[in-house]
């Protein structure tokens, strides 16, 4: 199975072009720059049309606006998860968004309790602290995301949010992918991530 792997394109998804063939593309929050209505819409209607057989979703800190919303009129292949899962040939899929008005809370913390234990492909905008999360001398990652993904062990973690660590990195039986793909100056576009995924159990 190839997923594609997509972070981070702030209204700028319709920049990317011949984007590689998989079997499903996954968005890992922060298509909006201003966080209008408008530049979600935009951005669904983008995703819903791309070539993929599945294609799964989750909101970052720019994507208030979807906040407490219901999405309807997506299409049957495209699933908007929000600390939700939804299982693809076999594959057990888990997504926790990051809205502000819940990280202002504990709601955020409760929402990393809540991801299920069997969960083989986590979805966050948010890294795990101390992995691929550092810029301007600090590590921004969640230390109580660390703390869950290492007691699960997901095949995969993806995320975004910190553009200057785009990239991959396995640790133990986990490969940690940061699919932000505006740059850190918000400059110029990284390549989207391709990742191929063995069908084996974890």
């Amino acid at each position: 199975m190839k997923i594609l792997h997509l972070s981070d394109t702030h209204r700028l998804h319709r920049q990317l072009k011949n984007l590689p063939e998989a079997d499903i593309a996954v968005h890992s929050g922060d298509f909006t720059m201003a966080g209008s209505e408008a530049e979600a819409i935009d951005f669904m209607n983008w995703f819903c049309d791309l070539p993929y057989n599945q294609k799964i979703f989750i909101c970052g800190n720019h994507d208030e606006c979807l906040y407490g919303a219901s999405i309807d009129g997506l299409d049957n292949n495209t699933h908007y998860l929000c600390n939700s899962g939804i299982i693809i040939n076999g594959i057990k899929f888990y997504g926790v968004p990051m809205f502000m008005s819940d990280c202002a809370t504990d709601r955020q913390v409760r929402h990393y309790d809540n991801i299920p234990s069997d969960t083989d492909i986590l979805i966050t905008h948010t890294p795990p602290f101390g992995i691929l999360d550092f810029d301007d001398n600090i590590n921004y990652g969640s230390e109580k995301l660390l703390l869950k993904v290492t007691s699960i062990n997901p095949r995969l973690h993806l995320f975004g949010h910190i553009h200057r660590n785009h990239g991959t990195i396995e640790i133990g039986s986990t490969l940690f992918s940061n699919g932000a793909i505006m740059n850190e100056n918000y400059s110029n576009l990284h390549q989207p991530i391709l990742i191929n995924l063995t069908t084996n159990q974890k």
